[in-house]
């Protein structure tokens, strides 16, 4: 009888530990020296915390509730590295923080998220993933809401022969329904060595309060690569329309004079390619900025890096990257976590991954 109790008792144990959530502890630690030149204060140099990939501690949880079907959640903070605080002031998880459900009719998901647009290009269309100072943020509009959301619903659907879709809504919680909404989608191609996907933002800046009104501002992005093992081929395409479509990076007016204005009506382009070089990856890109305003402030840039990998977690890396500016445009070198200052920079750092 004592053994047919135990044995009873173990198997609760075991089933009790089924269903709990199996909760996963991941993060970044990524620090450089940057440089940066060409701005109205001259030459600078910094000790940043995430020029390649954002410095960051989450907590990812996921539970099986039988069916298919499962609970998931994400928890993710910014921290600094090079000062020990959070990358954002008076907040705790600023950088994710969602939970959803996940059945054979796809995922939804309800919280602070990326986009559409931005996981269009971090995944998909920059070999630098966003990151170091070759980023595609130096002149595509990766920036701000564009990057992400709060009060969000993203649905993800099921992948089919390699397809799949995601829809996100982004509530601006005003008195009027549509002031401050974002939403947004993305169809995605994956077989192979072939991924394509095609991104659509659309951003209401409205402020109920004030009566302040403006028209919509709304983004197109094509991406796609090709891996042919040996080397990897990156493509990006973009339209913007509208108000706060492209805001700049770096709106602070680093080259004096008369301040530039964000383009309301423009086209990007992105060409660049990854490449496995000794026991490392080099990586480039090249950018143009087509502004179809009035003021045709156009840009043109080019990036390189190199990413020395030291472990599976652990790199050194290097990069630089130049912009050249027109008729009075104020596009700047950023990098990850830095909007930059300058129509040059560089990054000589180190990433680890857990």
């Amino acid at each position: 009888m004592k053994k047919a109790v135990c044995i009873a008792l173990g198997l609760a144990a075991g089933a009790g530990a089924h269903a709990q959530t199996n909760v996963t502890i991941y993060g970044i630690a990524d620090a450089a020296f940057v440089g940066e030149n060409g701005s109205s204060a001259g030459h600078q140099t910094k000790i940043t915390s995430g020029a390649a990939s954002a410095s960051r501690i989450g907590f990812r949880g996921k539970e099986d509730l039988g069916n298919g079907m499962s609970a998931f959640f994400t928890l993710e903070t910014g921290a600094k590295i090079d000062t020990g605080e959070l990358d954002a002031a008076n907040t705790i998880f600023n950088r994710q923080a969602f939970v959803g459900i996940r059945t054979n009719a796809g995922a939804i998901a309800f919280g602070r998220q990326y986009t559409p647009y931005h996981l269009t290009l971090t995944s998909v269309a920059d070999p630098f993933g966003t990151g170091y100072a070759g980023t595609a943020k130096n002149l595509f509009p990766d920036n701000g809401t564009n990057v992400r959301t709060s009060n969000t619903i993203m649905y993800t659907s099921p992948k089919v022969s390699g397809v799949h879709a995601e829809l996100a809504y982004s509530a601006g919680e005003q008195t009027e329904l549509s002031a401050g909404r974002q939403f947004g989608g993305a169809l995605d191609y994956a077989q192979g060595a072939l991924r394509v996907r095609l991104a659509y933002n659309n951003k209401n800046t409205d402020v109920a309060a004030t009566g302040v009104n403006h028209d919509l501002g709304r983004n197109v992005l094509l991406g796609a690569n090709y891996d042919f093992k040996w080397i990897k081929l990156y493509g990006a395409f973009e339209v913007d329309k509208g108000f706060n479509s492209a805001t700049l990076g770096n709106a602070n007016n680093p080259y004096g004079g008369v301040k530039p204005t964000p383009s309301t009506d423009g086209r990007e382009i992105l060409l660049g390619f990854s490449a496995p070089v000794g026991p490392g990856t080099l990586m480039f890109s090249t950018q143009r900025k087509d502004d179809r305003t009035h003021l045709n402030q156009d840009a043109r840039e080019w990036g390189i890096g190199y990413l020395y990998a030291l472990s599976r977690r652990t790199g050194l890396y290097a990069a630089y990257a130049h912009i050249h500016n027109k008729n009075g445009a104020g596009y700047t070198v950023a990098n990850n976590t830095e909007p930059g200052s300058g129509n040059t920079g560089y990054n000589l750092g180190i990433r680890q991954t857990f």
